[in-house]
């Protein structure tokens, strides 16, 4: 539940003597109960508030400022700031060092605080007047300009790119078509014409009409999200994924230059590889594995093979393939004990097939289910591992 404009000035006027009574308070599930009682009692209507200020700064504890305000929608919604690192990068790199940014939704201010620390200037705007007033709390003395204002309304001018990151539920639902995020994809696009533009939305929306670049990120093995950029922000690519993890950047791209050849499936090698989300996502499978001289195991199903395992990666040593009917056999003729299941192209459940199973052995193993031509197959690895 968000703030109300009353609830972030008091949070605002009144941050020391919060911190002092939260301090003491365990602030869990279990406690959560008798901490508001007791916040309550304290702050009188304001309690509420200050739980909610408290639950949000724990669980965004080390991606966030813990002397920013935040409920926890905001802290939820947040860009890792590895993300938003990553986009002011590519955003320098198209715009220069001095480039302005405006951001249309600025929320909380998060992308406003890597925007500013990398050297550019930032203006945020929204239509929630409490998010605007934490933003100003939080960027307070980072020379950014803040204003209440509709992401519809073209209310700056001279702003090198706009950001802007549009909701992505509505009624409960995750929105799947662009134009019908809030604000609409193409109602962004015409209320500023002829500028750049970034929009951040969610992996699983379809981008096949964007004439840009599609740029889909994972941090540590999780697909964040995909970010729209105009063409003049592109460098000539229009699909990327960014892999982030352990605080190293790769990148890989569909530049014409490392165009796949038609055809690059094959039999299994020693290992089986399973790529990071973000290159499924981007549709950028094929371009990966010719990068690291992999193969498919089937052109249409996104799992990879060959006889090693890419660095800073992890995959599978292949020992055998069988029939998905005799897998439980099998399974146990390898001695198994436990066993990671991964599935693609094929309806199977990992928990039910993992009951189906009834593995009384001694070895971890792992068993990829996926479809090679017109037969469901289960091949038969070792424990994951990493290179």
């Amino acid at each position: 539940m968000s703030f109300s404009v009353d609830e972030v000035r008091f949070l605002a006027q009144a941050k020391q003597e919060i911190a002092a009574v939260t301090a003491d308070l365990d602030l869990s599930k279990k406690s959560m109960i008798a901490d508001v009682a007791t916040l309550r009692k304290h702050f009188g209507d304001y309690g509420r508030a200050v739980a909610e200020l408290a639950g949000a700064r724990r669980s965004a504890e080390g991606k966030l400022p813990q002397d920013w305000l935040m409920c926890q929608e905001s802290a939820q919604q947040t860009t890792p700031p590895a993300v938003s690192a990553e986009r002011v990068r590519r955003l320098k790199t198209a715009l220069g060092e001095h480039a302005i940014v405006h951001d249309v939704t600025c929320s909380i201010g998060t992308e406003g605080h890597e925007v500013i620390t990398q050297g550019l200037r930032y203006i945020g705007s929204d239509l929630d007047f409490s998010r605007t007033l934490m933003a100003k709390h939080n960027l307070q003395g980072k020379n950014a300009l803040i204003a209440r204002v509709d992401a519809l309304w073209p209310a700056s001018r001279g702003a090198d790119v706009i950001i802007a990151d549009p909701a992505r539920r509505s009624g409960g639902k995750r929105i799947t078509n662009p134009a019908q995020l809030l604000p609409p994809l193409p109602s962004l696009l015409d209320a500023w014409p002829h500028q750049p533009i970034a929009v951040k939305c969610a992996p699983g929306l379809d981008f096949s009409e964007w004439t840009g670049l599609v740029s889909v990120v994972s941090v540590d093995g999780g697909v964040k999200e995909a970010c729209l950029y105009s063409a003049d922000l592109a460098d000539g690519e229009t699909r990327e994924a960014v892999v982030i993890k352990n605080g190293h950047t790769d990148r890989i791209t569909n530049r014409t230059d490392d165009a796949p050849e038609q055809n690059l499936a094959g039999a299994p090698g020693e290992y089986i590889i399973d790529p990071d989300g973000a290159i499924v996502r981007a549709g950028l499978v094929r371009h990966y594995a010719v990068r690291e001289n992999l193969w498919m195991l089937d052109e249409r199903i996104a799992y990879l093979t060959g006889n090693r395992i890419p660095e800073g990666t992890s995959g599978f040593r292949f020992i055998e393939e069988v029939p998905l009917k005799k897998l439980k056999s099998a399974m146990a003729a390898h001695d198994a004990g436990s066993v990671e299941i991964l599935v693609r192209g094929v309806d199977v459940d990992p928990d039910q097939l993992r009951k189906k199973l009834q593995l009384k052995g001694a070895k971890p193993m792992a068993v990829v289910i996926t479809r090679i031509g017109s037969r469901g197959v289960a091949l038969i690895c070792g424990p994951r591992q990493w290179a």
